[in-house]
């Protein structure tokens, strides 16, 4: 039977893991086991049927693929502490959202080829297994029918370590600060009671996004749910682009403004959770409130 570790069990984590382990042994490890939210997260493992690790050394034990699902902060030195631990005939999977830089310093610490770099090209939910991942390496070419025989939509997308990392980064420029910028001009244009002539006039310059229906909620959505975890991925964007020579002026914004939306909900008590069905409207008005 296939042996699969994830590092992180998370959005991303916890949906592979517990798709993956339908068929293959699954084991995980994430480092909020050992803090409040470890009861919570057991219980998670228990009903996804995955094994949680007594240590990051155990759940990576028997497992031939390593799948690192951690946060961008924590790549880097997550793939560190795991680089020791791993045998010939592992593999370690970064999925993570971080510069191709840091990707490639991750890949240094591992003997031979085992690290593999990997893009995750769209959100895990609502896609799941199907979610298109690009793999970067090189062992990924021969590795990638491997993932994608496990059910992973997988993709071989070059030799070189932090390439399909490049296309993920640059990507992420346009996709969260989308994110960013409907945040900002719909809580504002909600202030001045504007909200609906700002989005008909969105929706007649560009009718197919769908400013007239679900766009804006989801885009807002994203931030109020994930936003300090994509603050942290738009730091390594704005790496990725000052690697390249440019200044990342619009993405240096984005960053503050994802994680300041979910600062000013934990300021006032909100949490995403609590908030479904999730209605920016009403989140906008009780941010308003507090300002």
């Amino acid at each position: 039977m296939t042996q699969i570790a994830f590092i992180g069990f998370g959005e991303a984590g916890g949906i592979f893991a517990a798709e993956l382990a339908r068929h293959y042994a699954v084991s995980i490890w994430d480092r909020k086991l050992d803090g409040d939210e470890g009861d919570a997260m057991r219980e998670k493992a228990r009903q996804a049927g995955v094994r949680v690790g007594t240590s990051l050394a155990d759940a990576l034990d028997e497992a031939t693929l390593i799948l690192s699902t951690v946060t961008a902060g924590q790549a880097l030195a997550v793939a560190r502490q795991s680089a020791p631990l791993l045998r010939e005939g592992q593999y370690f999977l970064d999925l993570n959202s971080v510069a191709p830089e840091t990707k490639r310093q991750a890949a240094q610490a591992f003997a031979g080829d085992a690290y593999i770099d990997v893009a995750v090209m769209a959100p895990v939910p609502p896609a799941r297994l199907k979610t298109p991942l690009l793999t970067g390496g090189p062992l990924a070419e021969k590795l990638t029918p491997a993932l994608t025989a496990l059910g992973l939509n997988a993709r071989y997308g070059g030799r070189e370590v932090g390439t399909v990392s490049a296309i993920k980064m640059c990507r992420s420029v346009m996709i969260k600060g989308l994110e960013a910028l409907t945040t900002e001009c719909l809580f504002a244009a909600r202030r001045y009671g504007v909200e609906e002539q700002v989005l008909a006039s969105l929706h007649n310059s560009f009718p197919s996004l769908g400013w007239n229906a679900d766009l804006p909620g989801y885009l807002i959505s994203r931030v109020a749910e994930h936003g300090v975890r994509r603050s942290e991925e738009m730091e390594e964007v704005v790496k990725t682009l000052q690697d390249a020579g440019y200044p990342g002026t619009m993405s240096q914004g984005t960053a503050r403004l994802q994680r300041q939306i979910p600062e000013q909900m934990a300021a006032q008590g909100l949490s995403y959770g609590e908030m479904q069905p999730f209605d920016w409207q009403r989140l906008a008005q009780t941010l308003s409130r507090g300002s």
